[in-house]
C-alpha cells in the first residue's frame, strides 16, 4: 500500500527527494512520518506531517530536509539537502491510511537506501 522511493547514492551536501506513495483502494492519507534507521541503530522519526500539513522534524535534520505533500496523488515527500555521512541509513515511511470503505490502518512502506559518501 505504500511504496517508498527515491533513495540513492550521493556525496555529502548533495541532494535527494524521496517519495511515499499510497496505492489501491485509498481515499486519503493522514498523518505521515519519515524514519530512517542506521546499521545496528534503532529506527527514528526523521520528520513529520499531518493532514492539515503541520510539519516537524528531528533536530538533526531541521533546515536540511523539508517534509511535504501532494494530497491529489497521496504522496508524501522528503526534500533533504546538505545530506551528511551521517544520514546514511534506510528511510521509511510511515502512514495512516483511508481507505475508499473509510477504515484506517498505518502502514509502513518498504525503505528506501541512502547513502552519503564523505
Amino acid at each position: 500500500q505504500l511504496q517508498a522511493s527515491g533513495g540513492g547514492l550521493v556525496q555529502a551536501g548533495g541532494s535527494l527527494r524521496l517519495s511515499c506513495a499510497a496505492s489501491g483502494s485509498i481515499f486519503s492519507i493522514n498523518d505521515v512520518a519519515w524514519y530512517r534507521q542506521a546499521p545496528g541503530k534503532q529506527r527514528d522519526v526523521v520528520a513529520a506531517i499531518t493532514s492539515e500539513g503541520s510539519t516537524n522534524y528531528a533536530d538533526s535534520v531541521k533546515g536540511r530536509f523539508t517534509i511535504s505533500r501532494d494530497n491529489a496523488k497521496n504522496t508524501v515527500y522528503l526534500q533533504m539537502n546538505s545530506l551528511k555521512p551521517e544520514d546514511t541509513a534506510v528511510y521509511y515511511c510511515n502512514a495512516k491510511v483511508v481507505t475508499t470503505t473509510y477504515a484506517t490502518f498505518r502502514y509502513w512502506g518498504q525503505g528506501t537506501q541512502v547513502t552519503v559518501s564523505s
